[in-house]
């Protein structure tokens, strides 16, 4: 005997692939090795494994983490999820006050990917009685929503979800008795802003990032605007705004957002949104810049009226800047997340292909931002912003010896999204391999049938 021991074989080593971890900034030719659900070795060797992945010519990168999308109830939109690389899904705008509820029946029915949901502004509204949402809370609900939004942390939220701009008579005491909450409990801020849109000389998307920034000030909570293109859209206003986010920062106080690459929105028309004045809010645009979900169809005002006098229909908004999507997305501060979900083959396409059309549109054919940034923007900095409330997230969003084993094999040639307004319910193409938990569930580009390795991603610091 020599006295070297052999050394076991790897469960699944992913061999000579382009491995990119944006936490070391190593981005070089390796070979992974995979023991179980966790990253065993990260190496320069060829390894030997039961199950070999040849990589050569492709990308290894850790699974995105998708900050903003509920989690699919159905395996339809799970699986877009998957063919776009997403390993983890967070359901930040804002999840139901019965915590526990949620997390188990999401574990009865399994899933491809992680999931996780924080407890909703909107929600604990309505369950402390506060349904007017052109009324502020009284004193008494706002106690009653302090207390559910403290037991659901305690179930495992993983922060707080607020739609403001849907619940205009929310006091900005509302928010920054939350606000306070989460401080305590270190958990961060979700926000789709209060305003959206160049409104002067007040009630304009500045106004609202100034109200987020003020209130993670004033109470030292981390917050994060949700998908600030859509938020402020104008360009001018997108240049200040991502200037006031930098200055608090560079402050002291921790405020970031998040992007989608698309240049159309989607809501419902029954929704505070579209209250009077809703196309100057949007920066000017009209009826027909309105198409139906459900078939397509644009809007005129006669159709606008029948469907809000009926409760109002889900409609992608067309009126982002193409410039806007950019500068947010080239932003240092600005992460990736999808805000969508397809259901029932409709929805926007941001729920089948966000993180696919970041790879191909804007790093290989645009170039707007380099391919390790935005592998950066889609995996650890979303992990980073929940880590200090979920320890599990330490290991996500990392390709390092002891990560979980949540891993994408891509094609960078290939990459890219399908899906479109008119036919969203398109699978990205060119992620050859997916990894959840060291199990495959994507195999040489097709899903693998029975893969549910998806764990809960829980508040539990």
């Amino acid at each position: 005997m020599n006295g070297i021991v052999a050394q076991e074989p790897y469960d699944i080593a992913i061999i000579g692939g382009r491995v990119i971890d944006p936490e070391t900034g190593l981005d070089a030719v390796r070979s992974i090795g995979i023991r179980g659900d966790l990253i065993a070795v990260v190496s320069e060797e060829g390894l030997d494994a039961a199950t070999v992945i040849d990589a050569r010519g492709l990308v290894v990168a850790p699974g995105f983490i998708d900050i903003l999308a509920s989690p699919p109830r159905a395996d339809e939109g799970a699986v877009f999820k998957i063919f776009d690389g997403v390993t983890s899904v967070v359901s930040i705008h804002g999840g139901p006050v019965g915590t526990a509820e949620w997390y188990e029946e999401r574990g009865r029915s399994g899933s491809f990917h992680h999931y996780g949901t924080t407890v909703g502004h909107g929600p604990l509204r309505v369950a402390a009685g506060a349904t007017d949402p052109y009324a502020a809370a009284t004193p008494s609900q706002l106690d009653s929503m302090i207390e559910m939004a403290r037991r659901a942390l305690t179930e495992g939220a993983v922060g707080i979800g607020f739609g403001v701009a849907y619940v205009p008579g929310a006091s900005r005491l509302e928010v920054l008795r939350l606000f306070e909450l989460a401080a305590a409990e270190g958990v961060p801020c979700h926000l789709h802003i209060r305003h959206f849109g160049p409104v002067p000389p007040s009630n304009s998307s500045l106004d609202a990032v100034e109200e987020v920034i003020a209130a993670a000030a004033v109470t030292g909570a981390s917050a994060q605007i949700v998908h600030i293109g859509s938020m402020v859209a104008d360009p001018a206003d997108m240049a200040a705004a991502l200037w006031m986010i930098e200055g608090a920062r560079s402050r002291g106080i921790d405020v970031m957002a998040d992007v989608y690459p698309y240049t159309a929105a989607s809501t419902g028309l029954g929704t505070t949104t579209f209250d009077d004045g809703w196309q100057q809010r949007f920066g000017g645009i009209d009826y027909d810049d309105l198409e139906l979900v459900s078939n397509g169809e644009r809007l005129t005002a006669e159709r606008f009226n029948t469907f809000r006098a009926q409760g109002g229909a889900p409609v992608v908004i067309h009126y982002i800047p193409e410039v806007t999507i950019r500068a947010a997305l080239a932003h240092p501060l600005v992460m990736v997340a999808s805000d969508g979900v397809i259901q029932n083959g409709r929805g926007h396409p941001r729920g089948a292909g966000t993180f696919a059309r970041v790879l191909g549109k804007y790093v290989r054919e645009s170039s707007v931002i380099e391919l390790p940034e935005a592998i950066e923007k889609m995996t650890l900095m979303p992990a980073l912003r929940l880590e200090a409330s979920v320890d599990g997230m330490k290991r996500k969003g990392r390709l390092q010896r002891g990560s979980d084993a949540d891993i994408v094999v891509f094609d960078p040639e290939t990459v890219g999204d399908r899906a479109t307004f008119a036919d969203p319910a398109q699978r990205s193409v060119g992620m050859r391999w997916v990894l959840v938990g060291g199990q495959v569930v994507i195999s040489d580009g097709e899903l693998r049938d029975g893969a549910r390795p998806g764990r809960p991603i829980r508040h539990d610091r």
